[in-house]
């Protein structure tokens, strides 16, 4: 198996990738919580992580990805006090937060899906785990790690720190965490600023609420994540991703529960993209500086110059490493849109090339028109090892390689790219047309994820004609069976008027486009 390896945020070191039980992974990312519509923002570790997803299994690895829906205990501001985002947006628009939870779950579905990313292997919901979360808790004041105050629970961060490191995934020390916190108002119930919430006590305007052996009230936000990830993970697994704004205080707070919960991490690689920015700044909900995903593709928005594919800013996103901050810009995009075209359509004539080798031809080496255009089930179109150039062996090693080097896209982008001169060119042999169309289909389709929006609309008309054809055919067979021939010239003549030739031959009628 080709070697991988990943920046892992808690040694702050490139590492060769090692799963805990060979050929097996488990992989955890921090979803969205939904109360509005998912931006660019989210786009970002959307497509980041199902390019690691997919380049796992393109390995060889079964993998388990787990990626979770917060739809409770997230508060304003990240912070122990205030309103729950969900049912903040549940009070406004005077629905159900669940309601509320359902619309924007079904429309983050929807732009992944545009976005081409694949479904996690599980998408567990916070709501749906708060018996889970209160044995944590329950687990964490048993070892003194906790305290209650007025119905809620706080982590004790010093008595903590005092016996592990809090700290040890961000670099923060305590002092330096002091002087970052915000005042709050009803921070009177934690001992010390920086504690936090584990459980909630409700409010009684407060819609969301479970009961506990502490109060009616709803889990802290961090601790959905490190319950879920073991729920489905174990106690220990491989890989944590999220965007890097996670990385103080909720991935942090979660080592600290897996540790006074259960005496572990928990975690062996942590994987962080970093953000989207605009105008400089990250872009965020809480900025109010975002573009959302169906604003981007329908180009409805103050800062948009036109509309954008959503392959465009897969592509977009891709031209970056996922560790680099990448600016949104329409110029950034508009780029991104013409290399994104390049691409397919180099990909396009691969195809081409390697259709009109695999058709039949006649004796003065046309091809001979066909409806069907694949290639041939045997595959006799396809080189071995042997016959493959060294350049273009050179080129897919090298993508591979770049791919496999902490997940470097732009690296390997700017290999395929050296793949598109050599296509555009024009001399390929056979067996160099064939190696570069697996490498397009495996890599560029495959790993990387992206679609040739162009080909996947023609791929649907060729489709349908070939269906209506199909139809039409039959009809033409059925007259000329019952000796019809007006009719069977009638059909032939009008589809001629088309621009499509039907032959008859002694295998049946064929037809083509002229």
């Amino acid at each position: 198996m080709r070697p991988l390896y990943l920046t892992n945020t808690l040694s702050r070191q490139k590492e060769l990738f090692k799963p805990i039980h060979e050929g097996h992974v488990g992989m955890y990312v921090c979803g969205p919580t939904v109360y509005g519509d998912a931006h660019l923002g989210h786009a970002r570790p959307g497509v980041t992580y199902d390019v690691l997803f997919r380049l796992l299994k393109y390995l060889g690895y079964k993998v388990r990805y787990v990626r979770n829906i917060t739809d409770v205990g997230h508060l304003e501001q990240d912070a122990d006090e205030g309103e729950d985002k969900i049912a903040k947006k549940a009070r406004l628009e005077q629905l159900e937060p669940m309601e509320v939870v359902q619309y924007f779950t079904e429309r983050y579905h929807e732009a992944m899906r545009l976005l081409n990313t694949e479904s996690p292997s599980i998408e567990p919901r916070a709501s749906a785990h708060v018996i889970e979360q209160i044995a944590a808790v329950k687990a964490i004041l048993e070892a003194g790690y906790a305290y209650e105050s007025n119905g809620s629970v706080y982590f004790d961060v010093q008595k903590y720190n005092r016996d592990h490191n809090y700290g040890v995934l961000s670099g923060r020390t305590l002092e330096a965490t002091l002087e970052g916190t915000r005042t709050l108002d009803g921070q009177s119930d934690k001992r010390a600023p920086y504690d936090f919430a584990l459980w909630k006590k409700a409010e009684p305007q407060h819609i969301m609420r479970w009961p506990s052996p502490w109060s009616d009230g709803f889990p802290g936000w961090h601790l959905e994540c490190s319950v879920m990830g073991a729920k489905y993970l174990g106690e220990e697994f491989d890989i944590h991703g999220g965007g890097m704004d996670l990385m103080f205080p909720h991935h942090e707070c979660e080592i600290a529960q897996n540790v006074a919960s259960r005496g572990t991490q928990g975690v062996h690689y942590w994987v962080h993209n970093n953000m989207i920015t605009i105008d400089g700044q990250k872009m965020g909900k809480s900025y109010g500086n975002f573009i959302t995903l169906p604003q981007l593709f329908a180009g409805d928005h103050p800062k948009l110059s036109q509309a954008y594919s959503p392959m465009t800013v897969r592509f977009f996103i891709l031209q970056a490493h996922y560790r680099s901050t990448l600016d949104f810009s329409n110029d950034a995009l508009q780029a991104a849109e013409k290399g994104y075209k390049r691409l397919m359509q180099a990909w396009r004539a691969l195809g081409n090339e390697i259709l009109s080798a695999s058709r039949p031809r006649n004796d003065n080496n046309s091809v001979i028109p066909s409806n069907n255009s694949v290639i041939p089930s045997d595959n006799s179109v396809i080189p071995s090892e042997a016959s493959v150039s060294p350049e273009i062996t050179a080129i897919t090693e090298a993508v591979l390689d770049a791919l496999c080097d902490d997940l470097n896209t732009p690296i390997a982008i700017a290999h395929l790219f050296e793949a598109v001169k050599i296509i555009n060119g024009g001399k390929l042999s056979q067996a160099d047309a064939s190696a570069l169309k697996q490498l397009f289909d495996e890599v560029v389709g495959g790993v990387l994820g992206l679609k040739d929006e162009e080909a996947g609309a023609s791929g649907k008309a060729e489709k349908a004609l070939d269906g209506v054809m199909g139809l039409v055919l039959d009809a033409r067979k059925k007259a000329r069976e019952e000796k019809n021939w007006a009719e069977s010239d009638r059909i032939r003549d009008t589809l001629a008027s088309f621009g499509i030739t039907v032959k008859d031959t002694k295998d049946g009628a064929t037809w083509s486009l002229n």
